[in-house]
């Protein structure tokens, strides 16, 4: 593999860019398909929707995230081995636009057989995020050779263009599918993607050589293979990582409520006009990529001045369990103001303020995650355990919708909506309790790897700041 020579930027290799570009539009894709989604499902067909029930329009947006977090380990595995990871990004960059566009195909062109086009198209864009999502992250460590300094400050570049493509997406694609035609939504969608596409097929040569082109798994051909026995450490770690992966399905599955019943809450029941102008329900959805954009330097520099006392990483799990419940307990004094009338709407401070809870939750939890897969697994079950993280995590996004969808529909829906708010937050309170207590048995059977932390602001503000692509199932493969 050589590594390209076409110059630098701001001390960068142009390639970083390039990724970065390619990322922070696919992103925009997604996050602006994500946006519209529910709404599109739930609104009438007099407004060009579906007209399906608040449940139904959950449970398949459930199905659906699911599949989003499940198929990457699929197309991680497709591409090391055979396609590479270029082409990889090639395929599923085509697939993924055709999805947004046959979501985009408006119903009067196909009547009869409009549930079944829009199926296909969630399939295709299922299908390419697989072989999409895996691969990109992958190649931003390959600029660097193995020591570089810079790479840290790389991630962190990189990051700020999922952050930026999910911050943009909501504010666009949402505003234009929910004010002017839900298709066209979908339609700026694909066409974020393709700009994305794009700038692979024409760049990528010249930026990147022949950087991702062969399947890693010829590349390493020959290494000696980890065939030792498990240690009675090892165990104890992977314990950890199975710990930590199923309550992190309870962080997720509050968390995700954002796309959808937070996403009904501001359509339905939120005072959305500022300075006489009316806000897009979708464009709620932005306020997270914001907030992290915003935060993450302090949350940083809060680690950096604690020093030693900075917590362990459980703790800082079981501290984003309470963020994510004081976000719950917003959500749900909104309720109360509304008193049970569905006719009441309520300030839309209540969701920004439940949002900023919750991220700041997410960033606590930015420590765990894939990169404490890497760093406790066990050489040989390093992929075994990739995958059940990735399991849990679209496990909680399937967990997140079906708990949304009780919220039911018509005067039921205000109560149904406080029952939820209250329970999840409870559960979130009672879930950080269990691991706080639980904290030093885990650091225990970490044996050392909790030592590894690093203590400059630099590198912190990476840490803090990947925690998007983190949770989105992006490795940065640093090991």
């Amino acid at each position: 593999m050589t590594t390209p020579n076409a110059g630098t930027l701001f001390g960068h290799p142009k390639g970083l860019f390039l990724l970065f570009g390619t990322e922070m539009w696919e992103r925009f894709g997604y996050y602006g398909m994500r946006a519209i989604l529910v709404l599109y499902l739930i609104a009438s067909t007099q407004d060009g929707g579906f007209g399906w029930t608040n449940q139904e329009a959950l449970r398949l947006y459930g199905f659906f995230t699911m599949a989003v977090y499940l198929t990457p380990v699929i197309g991680g595995w497709l591409a090391d081995n055979y396609l590479g990871q270029r082409k990889a990004i090639i395929w599923g960059g085509i697939i993924f636009s055709l999805g947004y566009f046959t979501l985009g195909i408006q119903k009067s062109l196909i009547v009869g057989m409009e549930e079944t086009v829009f199926y296909i198209g969630l399939a295709l864009i299922i299908i390419g995020n697989g072989l999409f999502k895996a691969n990109v992250s992958s190649l931003v460590g390959e600029l660097y050779e193995e020591g570089d300094k810079r790479r840290d400050a790389a991630f962190t570049i990189f990051y700020m263009g999922i952050n930026l493509g999910a911050f943009l997406a909501p504010i666009t694609v949402g505003v234009l599918g929910e004010t002017v035609d839900w298709h066209y939504g979908f339609i700026l969608a694909g066409c974020g993607m393709l700009i994305g596409l794009t700038l692979q097929l024409t760049l990528a040569n010249k930026y990147l050589g022949d950087i991702g082109v062969l399947p890693s798994a010829k590349r390493v051909k020959g290494e000696e293979k980890a065939d030792a026995p498990l240690t009675p450490q090892d165990i104890d770690r992977m314990k950890v990582i199975l710990i930590v992966s199923m309550f992190s399905v309870i962080f997720w599955a509050g968390f995700e409520q954002a796309g959808g019943l937070f996403t009904i809450y501001a359509s339905d029941f939120t005072d959305r006009t500022l300075f006489g102008f009316e806000i897009a329900a979708s464009s709620f959805q932005s306020l997270n990529a914001m907030f992290i954009i915003l935060l993450a330097p302090f949350v940083a520099s809060t680690w950096v001045k604690m020093g030693s006392n900075e917590p362990t990483s459980p703790k800082k799990f079981a501290l984003a369990m309470l963020f994510l419940a004081l976000g719950f307990f917003v959500m749900l004094w909104a309720t109360m103001v509304q008193g049970g009338d569905v006719a009441v709407k309520v300030s839309m401070l209540f969701l920004v303020f439940a949002y900023f809870f919750h991220t700041l939750g997410e960033l606590c939890l930015s420590p765990i995650g894939l990169s404490m897969v890497t760093k406790l697994a066990p050489l040989k079950f390093t992929s075994l355990l990739m995958g059940i993280w990735f399991f849990f995590t679209a496990l909680s996004n399937w967990l997140a919708a079906f708990i949304g969808s009780f919220v039911g529909e018509g005067e039921e829906m205000v109560n149904n909506a406080a029952n939820i708010f209250m329970g999840v937050g409870i559960g979130a309170l009672i879930t950080g309790v269990i691991i706080y207590l639980s904290a030093g048995k885990l650091v225990e059977w970490m044996h050392g790897a909790e030592g590894e932390n690093t203590h400059d602001l630099e590198s912190k503000i990476e840490e803090e700041i990947s925690v998007t692509g983190t949770h989105e199932g992006i490795s940065e493969t640093r090991r």
